[in-house]
């Protein structure tokens, strides 16, 4: 979690390396993803490659609690499986309401489950400035709440539900487009291919909804009093679109979606912020 979050955050001590492209161009790399948890290690030892780990395992277990909740509260009305053409009204019908209560579930998960995320984004870009602001998850929401109120405990939420949002609808309705014209049932394999075209879509179109990901993330650390969101490690961001133009100038708005194979930006002019 902490090797992901620190490339996020655009945190680079090792230098890059020289290496060739598929072309056999001469090409510079970043240390990827064994590397840089080698180097965590060398600096905060193993337990350093766990910071954060329980305020995040508390936010996961909040977001299944609520979601299992929410699912009983509001039950979604079992409806026939339907497959054949003709009845592709039917079937969008059910696509549009299965998608609509998943994503009521998703959006009240995510609103219970913030505030600790945000707590665990915070323990782990401590290691950036060597702090220890955030040593403890109670201790961290009495520091939060004092330090900036109710809402310091939901910055970047509003970049996050809109990439949940997207990614359910974009994910839910191409499946159902492909497997209703594109997948024909007198083909044998049909319901193999079916079974896996909702994965599939969901690992393409989770690259296209990174960046708000990125940016909610980004903003969950910006602005706190660590020195990985002050500059020059960061622009004090005034919103989510402020922190997503910054990116977007600098051509950083995938920046650590890349694990293994990571060129080094090139270096870019003074991109205005405001």
């Amino acid at each position: 979690l902490l090797t992901v979050f620190l490339l996020q955050v655009g945190h680079e001590p090792l230098p890059p390396t020289i290496g060739r492209n598929v072309l056999g161009r001469k090409v510079l790399y970043l240390p990827g993803f064994f590397t840089y948890a080698r180097h965590i290690v060398e600096v905060d030892g193993k337990r350093g490659l766990f910071r954060g780990l329980t305020p995040r395992l508390i936010s996961s277990t909040l977001s299944t609690i609520t979601r299992g909740s929410v699912k009983k509260a509001f039950p979604l009305e079992d409806m026939e499986h339907v497959s054949n053409k003709d009845d592709v009204k039917t079937s969008l019908r059910k696509v549009v309401k299965e998608t609509s209560h998943e994503m009521m579930m998703q959006c009240v998960s995510r609103v219970v489950s913030h505030p600790l995320h945000v707590i665990s984004m915070r323990c782990m870009v401590q290691f950036v400035g060597r702090e220890v602001k955030y040593s403890g998850v109670f201790s961290a929401i009495g520091r939060i709440f004092k330090e900036e109120g109710i809402l310091g405990f939901f910055v970047g939420l509003v970049p996050h539900i809109l990439g949940d949002v997207i990614f359910l609808w974009c994910c839910n309705l191409l499946a159902h487009f492909i497997n209703t014209y594109a997948v024909d049932d007198n083909f044998s394999q049909a319901s193999v291919i079916r079974s896996y075209t909702k994965f599939v879509m969901g690992i393409a179109v989770s690259m296209l909804t990174y960046p708000f990901l990125l940016v909610g993330d980004l903003m969950a650390v910006n602005n706190c009093g660590l020195r990985a969101g002050l500059p020059p490690y960061a622009p004090a961001f005034t919103s989510w679109i402020h922190c997503w133009r910054y990116l977007s100038a600098q051509g950083q708005l995938f920046r650590g979606s890349s694990l293994l194979f990571r060129r080094a930006p090139v270096p870019a002019a003074c991109f205005p912020i405001d």
